[in-house]
C-alpha cells in the first residue's frame, strides 16, 4: 500500500467551501469516521469528543480525483513489469489529489501486454489502482500518435479474451478503432464482457462509428486527439461521438492538446453528464524535463510538453488538480462542472460511484483542499492525509 499518513481517530473539516453534488456549501463542515464520510453541512458541526478539528480557514473542499486515463508519473511508467515503478507514479498523482485512477497501458506485443497487465494486476487487488484500461493495440495506423505502428493489429476474438483473462477482472477499458476489420465485433465482446468499449485513434467515418456506438461503445478517447479531424461534410469520430448521448468524451485539459475554447465548446454540448476530464500523462508528469519513453517510443519532454522527434504529441504532463483548474480558470466553466467532470461523472462511468467520487455521506473520505488560486495544499484519501501533498500546512 502507498504512503498515507493517518490521522488520530475520527476528524471535522470545518470553515470550508464544501462541494457538495448539487451545490458549494458555505462556511461548510465535512465529518470523518472510519475511512469515510460521515455527514456533510453547513454552520456549526456537531460536537464530539472523539473528533479532532481541521479548520480550512476558507478553502475549497473538492471530492477526490478520479483519472480514467493516465499512462504513469513521478518518472515512473505502467508499462512496466515493476511494481515499485507502478507505485512511485500512482504516489506521484495522488500527491497532486488523484485517489482513484486507472493505469493505461499504450501498445506493445500481446505477450508482453499480457506480462504488464499481470503486474498492474497485483496493484488493483491490492487497492492502490481502479483497474487497467488498455489504449491499444487495436487502433488505426494513420492516427496512432505515440504508438508504435509496429505493434498495433487488427482485434480478433481470442486476441481480446486473451487480454481481458491475463486481467482476471481488472481490465476495466479498451480503446480501439472500430473501422478496423473485427473492430464492431471487438466491442460487442467487451460490452457483453463488462468492459468499457471506448472509440479512439481512429480514422473512421461516421457510418463506421455509429455501429460501434450501437454494439456497446460509450467512451470517446482524448476526443479531437488522436482521430480525424471534424469537416462540415464528414463529422467523422469528433462530431458524431461528441453529438451522440450514449458517448461520454474525454478531454486532456492541459490547454497544449486543445485551445480553452475547445474545452469550453466540447463541455458545454456535452454537458455534465458526459464530460470527463483525464491526464493522459505520462512518466515525466511531476518529474523534471529530459529523454523519456512511452511504451516503445522515445520522448523529449521541453517546458512540460512531451513530444516525439517527429514533433508529435506524446501524452502530457497534466495532473488532475491541474486539469480542474485550467477548466475553471482557462476554460471557464463554473467549479461545479469541474467537479463533476473531475469526480463524478468519471465515477459514475466506472461503476463505483456508491464508494468515491462526491462529498456525500456513507462515500470513502476522498477529497481535496484547494487554495484560492485552485492549488491543492492537502489531500485526503479514505480518511487519511496524504504524505507530501501539497504545499501548505494546516493546524488541528
Amino acid at each position: 500500500m502507498l504512503d498515507r499518513v493517518k490521522h488520530a481517530g475520527d476528524f471535522v473539516i470545518t470553515g470550508g467551501r464544501v462541494v457538495a453534488p448539487d451545490r458549494v456549501l458555505d462556511d461548510g463542515w465535512l465529518a470523518v469516521s472510519g475511512g469515510q464520510i460521515a455527514a456533510v453541512g453547513t454552520g456549526t458541526p456537531p460536537s464530539s469528543p472523539d473528533a479532532a478539528t481541521v479548520d480550512v480557514a476558507g478553502a475549497l473542499v473538492v471530492p477526490g480525483f478520479v483519472d480514467t486515463h493516465c499512462h504513469g508519473g513521478g518518472g515512473g511508467s505502467f508499462s512496466t513489469l515493476d511494481p515499485d515503478e507502478i507505485r512511485t507514479a500512482v504516489r506521484a498523482h495522488r500527491r497532486h489529489g488523484t485517489t482513484t485512477m486507472l493505469a493505461s497501458l499504450v501498445s506493445d506485443p500481446i505477450d508482453l501486454l499480457t506480462e504488464q497487465i499481470a503486474a498492474l494486476r497485483e496493484l488493483v487487488q491490492e487497492g492502490d489502482l481502479a483497474g487497467i484500461h488498455l489504449e491499444g493495440p487495436f487502433i488505426s495506423r494513420a492516427r496512432c500518435g505515440a504508438h508504435d505502428p509496429d505493434t498495433l493489429r487488427e482485434p480478433d476474438t481470442g486476441t481480446v479474451e486473451k487480454l481481458l483473462r491475463a486481467g482476471h477482472g481488472a481490465i476495466r477499458m479498451v480503446t480501439l478503432a472500430p473501422e478496423l476489420n473485427g473492430g464492431v465485433k471487438a466491442v460487442r465482446q467487451l460490452a457483453e464482457s463488462g468492459v468499457i468499449a471506448a472509440i479512439g485513434h481512429t480514422d473512421g467515418v461516421a457510418d463506421q462509428l455509429v455501429p460501434a456506438i450501437d454494439a456497446g461503445a460509450t467512451v470517446a478517447t482524448h476526443l479531437f486527439n488522436g482521430m480525424r479531424p471534424l469537416h462540415h461534410r464528414e463529422p467523422g469520430p469528433v462530431g458524431v461521438l461528441l453529438d451522440d448521448e450514449r458517448v461520454t468524451v474525454e478531454l486532456i485539459c492541459d490547454l497544449v492538446h486543445l485551445h480553452p475554447t475547445v474545452v469550453r465548446l466540447a463541455a458545454q454540448h456535452a454537458g455534465r453528464g458526459r464530460t470527463v476530464l483525464i491526464t493522459d500523462a505520462m512518466s515525466a508528469t511531476d518529474a523534471a524535463d529530459g529523454r523519456y519513453t512511452l511504451g516503445r517510443l522515445a520522448v523529449d519532454v521541453h517546458d512540460g510538453v512531451a513530444t516525439l522527434d517527429n514533433g508529435s504529441l506524446a501524452g502530457s504532463t497534466l495532473t488532475m488538480d491541474n486539469a480542474f483548474r485550467n477548466l475553471v480558470k482557462g476554460a471557464k466553466l463554473d467549479v461545479l462542472d469541474a467537479v463533476r467532470a473531475t469526480s463524478a461523472r468519471p465515477a459514475e462511468l466506472l461503476g463505483i460511484a456508491d464508494r468515491t467520487g462526491a462529498l456525500r455521506p456513507g462515500l470513502a473520505a476522498d477529497a481535496v483542499i484547494l487554495d484560492d488560486d485552485l492549488r491543492p495544499s492537502r489531500v485526503l484519501h479514505r480518511g487519511e492525509w496524504v504524505a507530501e501533498a501539497g504545499r501548505a500546512t494546516l493546524s488541528t
